[in-house]
Formats: structure tokens, C-alpha cells, sequence
């Protein structure tokens, strides 16, 4: 029998996939509402200067707050197979993933080129490294996410049958055919392909400028802690968002019979809910991208660090060059002063 033959007849059984969605989203409801409330307290309440880049993790932490609150319902979905919430929630719930899932890879691609800016071109990007350029990119972050999640979100429309209820799934092949394939192609553009490739490049030329010996004799230590920023954005990156946006490209490609294969349909059905829960740990993961992208988010912690930040993103000398010795009376951090309390925010 042909490919065609065998598609029409591949039988594939991923009922395992509602036991694995409970259990993960439980653990992410419990991780990700604990550590995303806690960093938003601190980014509205404890730091005392709300920097670029604190503006883009502000924007990141609520994108996954939004998708943690709807966890419950999804739980609850999950480990009963019955969606009792109404067409209307089962909407929100799949807007809010797609949002969180895209948001995120858009939110930590404007921390990678803002890390970028500030290191290889520290005085040509002062005019564009602005809070309100910031919140202008923020804004158009929202529009284009939610624009994406709202679309896509339209037809998961609540399937009703004589034993239970169904939310997010069930979409029949023509509907992939016509409307899911084309969308599913657009975000996987927009939001995977174009940001993991910004995301590269830009840890790329970082590395390449910490390389070079007159950064060296300026940052010094401070090489390590970029270092481990880098090597923690990128992580996150590739081990959350690069295996679910691989597969989703497949799965849509046999859902909609692009592509007719039994074997890659049951290797496609297999994978996406494995790497969907992965993708799903973001929400996690997110925190370590503030712990060591901001040091006042470190200090609002009681968190003693050794390295100040400021020498390496607030330098008034561009890092190729060799920085002159700062006068007695100035210290590398930049002091603010709220209320009598000086502290120091690192501009990045």
C-alpha cells in the first residue's frame, strides 16, 4: 500500500499525553506561580531603578504569570478528559499558551539584542537603549503575540461528546488544510525561526568582542558572569523552545497530510506532547534569566555579589578600548537615591 493508503488507515494511540499534561502543568503551576510572583514583586517593588532590560523581564514575567494562572483548568482537563469550562476559557486557555510560548522567545530575543547593544556598541546605542523605546517594543511584542494566539485560538472551539467534553484538540484535517497550517507557518516564522536566529548572532558577536584582549584588561572577572548569562539565555532557548517548535513543524505538516506517512505521524504524535511539556518549563526557567541578567535583582534577594555589573554595561568607554581610571570620589555603580537610600542598579 502506498503512503496515502497507509495515512488513511495509521492507527495512533497518544492517550498518554493527558496524564504526562497533568502532571507537568501541576508542577509548573506550583514552580512558576511561586517564582514569577516573586520576581514581579521585585521588579515592581524592590528595584529602586527600572532599567531597559528590567522593563523587557517585567514583560517576560507576566507572560508567564498569564499562562500559569490557567494551568488549573488544564489540570483539571487533563486528568479527567472532560473540559466543563465553556467554549469562552477554552479560548482564553489556548490564547494564553500560544502567547506565553511566543512571548517568551520574543521577550528573551529583546534581552539578547539589548545584552548586544550595550556591549559591542556602547555609545552608539545610547539614542535606542531607552525605557521608552523599550516600552514602545514591549507594546509591539503584545500585538503581535496576541494577534498570533487570538487567530490561532479561534477554532479551539469545545467538542461535545456523548461521554465528555473536549478543549484544544480534535481539528479536523480540513480545517489544517485551510486555516491551522498557514498560522502554524507564520509564528513558526515570526516567533521561533527570526528570534533564534537574532538569539545567536548576538550571543555570537558578544563572545567575539569579550575575546578581544583590550575588553579583557577592562571587564576582567566580569567575563565569567557574562559568560554565564549567555550560556543560561541560549539554554533556555534551545532546550525549551527549539525541540517543541521542530516537532510542531512536522506534526502540522502530517496533520494536514503536506506529508503521508504513518511512521512520521506516529513519531510527530509521540514527540509533540513531550516536547510541548518541555516548552512549557519556560515558565521555570525564566527567574535564572533575571538572577543573572540584573544584579539589583540579585541585591532585592539579600544576595551578596562580588562581581558590579555597572563597570561592564554603564562604562562611559566603549569596551574595545582601554578604560581610564575612575576618580576617587566615583565608584562603578551608578547611585540612586530613593528616599535617603542610595543603591545601584546595573543599566543592564
Amino acid at each position: 500500500m502506498g503512503n496515502h493508503s497507509n495515512n488513511l488507515t495509521c492507527l495512533t494511540d497518544d492517550s498518554f499525553k493527558y496524564n504526562l499534561y497533568g502532571a507537568v502543568y501541576s508542577v509548573v503551576f506550583i514552580l512558576g506561580l511561586i517564582t514569577n510572583c516573586a520576581s514581579l514583586f521585585v521588579f515592581l517593588f524592590r528595584m529602586k531603578m527600572r532599567s531597559e532590560t528590567a522593563i523587557f523581564m517585567t514583560n517576560l514575567a507576566v507572560s508567564d504569570l498569564l499562562f500559569v494562572f490557567t494551568l488549573p483548568f488544564k489540570i483539571f482537563y487533563n486528568f479527567n478528559r472532560h473540559w466543563p469550562f465553556g467554549d469562552t476559557l477554552c479560548k482564553i486557555s489556548g490564547t494564553a499558551f500560544l502567547t506565553n510560548i511566543y512571548g517568551s522567545m520574543l521577550f528573551l530575543t529583546c534581552i539578547s539584542v539589548d545584552r548586544f547593544l550595550a556591549i559591542v556598541y556602547p555609545f552608539r546605542s545610547r539614542t535606542i537603549r531607552t525605557r521608552r523605546n523599550s516600552a514602545i517594543v514591549c507594546a509591539g511584542v503584545w500585538i503581535l503575540v496576541l494577534s498570533g494566539g487570538i487567530s490561532a485560538s479561534l477554532f479551539s472551539t469545545t467538542n461535545v461528546s456523548n461521554t465528555s467534553t473536549t478543549c484544544f484538540e480534535g481539528f479536523s484535517k480540513r480545517i489544517w488544510k485551510t486555516y491551522l497550517s498557514k498560522i502554524t507557518i507564520f509564528i513558526e516564522v515570526v516567533g521561533f525561526i527570526i528570534p533564534l536566529l537574532l538569539n545567536l548572532t548576538c550571543s555570537s558577536l558578544v563572545l567575539r568582542t569579550l575575546r578581544k584582549p583590550a575588553t579583557l584588561s577592562q571587564i576582567g572577572t566580569n567575563k565569567e558572569k557574562v559568560l554565564k548569562m549567555i550560556i543560561v539565555h541560549v539554554a533556555i532557548f534551545v532546550v525549551c523552545f527549539v525541540p517543541y517548535n521542530s516537532i510542531l513543524f512536522l506534526y502540522a505538516l502530517v496533520r494536514s497530510q503536506a506529508i503521508a506517512n504513518c511512521s512520521l505521524e506516529r513519531f510527530a504524535r509521540t514527540m509533540y506532547p513531550i516536547t510541548l511539556c518541555i516548552a512549557t518549563l519556560n515558565c521555570c526557567f525564566d527567574p535564572f534569566i533575571y538572577y543573572f541578567t540584573s544584579e539589583s535583582f540579585q541585591k532585592s534577594f539579600n544576595i551578596k555579589t562580588q562581581i558590579k555589573m555597572d563597570s561592564l554595561f554603564k562604562t562611559e568607554m566603549p569596551l574595545t578600548k582601554t578604560a581610564l581610571p575612575a576618580p576617587q570620589d566615583e565608584t562603578s555603580d551608578q547611585a540612586i537615591t530613593n528616599g535617603g537610600d542610595p543603591t545601584s542598579e546595573s543599566h543592564f
